[in-house]
Order: C-alpha cells, then sequence, then structure tokens
C-alpha cells in the first residue's frame, strides 16, 4: 500500500456563503432567513419596505412555510417545499393561538400556490435527501423545534434541550438556513442569533424537525451560491 492510500480521507466541507440577518421580532424568523438568500439591492428593498410588504403578502407577527414560499417567489428565487401536511395544522393553529380568517389566508395561499408558480410536494424528506440538495444546489429553508435544535459549537439551546428531555415543554417553530455541511455535522445560520455559524449533528436535527408541529417543512432553494 503506497503512502498516498494511507491517507486519513478528509471529512467533506461544503457552505454556501452568505450574509448572516438577525432578525428582529420574535416572528419574523423566516423572513430573516428569505433576506440572507438575497442580494444586498433587495435585501435592502425588503428591510425598507418591510411592513408594507408584510401587508401585501397578507401576514405581520405570524408567518407560515406558504408565506415564505410566496414571498421567495416575489423576489424570483426559485424554491421547492416539503411538507406532510400539505393544509393548515391544527395542533400548530391552536398552539399559536391563530384565529379562523388567518387558517383561511393559509389554505388559500396553499390552494393557489400551483397557479402561482410555487411548487409543493406532500412528502417527509430526510435529513440525508435534504443535505444532499444543499451539498449540490442551494441551500435549505428548515422548521424545527426551536429548544431542541441544539449548536455543538457555541452550545446555543443545551440548556433548553436538558429541560425539554426531562420535563417536556411547549413546541416553539422557528426556522432555520442550513447553508452546508462539514463531515456528519449540518451547518447553519440561526436568525435568532448574531453573526455566526452553527452546526448540529444529523440526529439532532432530525429531533428538531420531527417535533409535532413541524410537519417536516422544508423549502429547498435550487439556486447554487459560490464557495
Amino acid at each position: 500500500m503506497s503512502t498516498k492510500d494511507k491517507l486519513p480521507i478528509k471529512p467533506k466541507y461544503i457552505e454556501h456563503k452568505l450574509n448572516h440577518y438577525q432578525q428582529r421580532f420574535n416572528w419574523d424568523c423566516g423572513i430573516a432567513c428569505v433576506m440572507m438568500l438575497l442580494p444586498s439591492e433587495q435585501r435592502d428593498y425588503l428591510r425598507k419596505h418591510f411592513t408594507k410588504i408584510c401587508y401585501d403578502e397578507g401576514f405581520l407577527q405570524s408567518t407560515w412555510t406558504i408565506d415564505l414560499c410566496y414571498l421567495l417567489k416575489r423576489f424570483g428565487i426559485e424554491h421547492c417545499m416539503y411538507t406532510i401536511v400539505k393544509g393548515v395544522n391544527s395542533r400548530r393553529a391552536i398552539n399559536d393561538g391563530i384565529n379562523y380568517q388567518a387558517c383561511k389566508r393559509v389554505e388559500s395561499r396553499i390552494y393557489n400556490a400551483e397557479e402561482a408558480g410555487i411548487f409543493i410536494k406532500e412528502k417527509e424528506l430526510s435529513v440525508e435527501d435534504l443535505l444532499s440538495h444543499v451539498e449540490c444546489k442551494g441551500p435549505a429553508i428548515v422548521l424545527v423545534d426551536s429548544p431542541l435544535l441544539i449548536c455543538d459549537l457555541c452550545k446555543h439551546n443545551k440548556m433548553k434541550a436538558e429541560f425539554r428531555r426531562v420535563f417536556g415543554g411547549r413546541y416553539k417553530g422557528h426556522y432555520v438556513l442550513v447553508v452546508g455541511r462539514s463531515g456528519n455535522k449540518a451547518l447553519f445560520r440561526d436568525p435568532a442569533l448574531s453573526t455566526r455559524l452553527c452546526a448540529t449533528s444529523l440526529a439532532r436535527l432530525h429531533a428538531a424537525r420531527q417535533a409535532p408541529g413541524t410537519d417536516f417543512d422544508v423549502i429547498l432553494i435550487n439556486k447554487v451560491f459560490s464557495r
């Protein structure tokens, strides 16, 4: 065996280089993820006209995954949504205190999605398939149960996850942007945090995605960013 054959294989590393954007409120994490995907001119426009665009899109202080799809479509970002519930999750609606009119609005957006050029696939996307997309094409906006997603680099949410494991707790939906992979770790940007790159195990990402209320919602961005 040659010396070359004995060299260890370097772990796979890929990262889509994006400008981090921190959410401003307790509800705009999904919009902040969209902000990270936009070129600077469009991001500045969305920031400047934030309230008007929210009203135009029909939401304010609460966004669903389908709302993010329409926002991505508005700014010309090609994407595809995956979910196991193609409709309003009643558990989430009750948990978030969503009223009847808001539920009807979300149902209408889902019903009209195909006509608007938005593609939704009603199936569970595995973590490996999600990361395969990230490696080959572009980032992914992922809905998680926030306290269950632990960052191995900054240990964010470690204490919350331990309390949740022992005592249980309420579902807290949160969007993060998966931007890469380092060996068996998923790399992501959390809009709730200041500028940093986070990493978590595939098992932890799966656990945070499978919590009741997330519906395994994920938006795959079909664009290769510079590395």
